[in-house]
């Protein structure tokens, strides 16, 4: 199964926003889980839903 992406492209500065959402290698992520990325650079927060490809 897929995994979400450690870093997306920042859509207010274009920098690099992470994961701060931790899932448990022992869980599996279902589509739909809800995931939030935090931009170091504008200081961003991106709530996102995750699907797979």
């Amino acid at each position: 199964m897929s995994e979400a992406p450690e870093t997306i492209v920042c859509v207010e500065c274009l920098g690099q926003a992470r994961l701060m959402t931790r899932i448990p290698e022992d869980e599996t992520m279902e589509p739909g889980t809800p995931l939030v990325y935090h931009c170091p650079d504008c200081y961003g927060r991106f709530d996102v839903i995750w699907e797979p490809e």
